[in-house]
């Protein structure tokens, strides 16, 4: 093979390979960009109106208005947002298996009496939920193919 052939199989050969890490990179990205908006704390929380509840729910942060929540939202949505309390539902010893492992892992300060608090708000307000087969389809106009 020629020397002029070589360098032409080269360049092509190095040229996909930086499109293909180019979108291996941007695919990263992407990932990384959501995960941020997922867990960063709420921006809402600095709105006009911080206490504002409609039909039971805390519009800044969208949490169930009950005891314990201005305690929730101090102690939890310092470091991430609320809508990481609201999917997730677990039992007692869940919350606070959960909170240890914050409190060894990610930096989460001693809570003391508040964490008797919190995790009441949390079981009563995000409970487990029972997962099982989906609800029947209701409602729906079927109709037969043609053949």
């Amino acid at each position: 093979m020629e020397k002029q052939e070589k360098n032409k199989i080269y360049k092509n050969s190095s040229a996909i390979i930086l499109w293909i890490l180019g979108g291996f990179l941007l695919t990263l990205c992407g990932i990384g960009l959501f995960f941020i908006a997922l867990d960063k704390p709420d921006e809402e929380l600095k709105a006009a109106n911080p206490d504002q509840v409609e039909n039971g729910i805390h519009l800044p942060t969208g949490l169930i208005a009950a005891d314990g929540l201005e305690t929730v939202i101090t102690n939890c949505t310092t470091c991430h947002s609320s809508k990481l309390v609201i999917q997730n539902r677990m039992g007692a010893a869940q919350w606070n298996a959960t909170i240890r492992w914050m409190q060894k892992t990610q930096g989460l300060w001693e809570l003391g009496e508040n964490q008797k608090i919190i995790v009441d708000y949390l079981v009563k307000n995000y409970p487990p939920v029972e997962k099982g087969r989906r609800a029947a389809l209701t409602n729906i106009d079927w109709y037969t193919l043609d053949e």
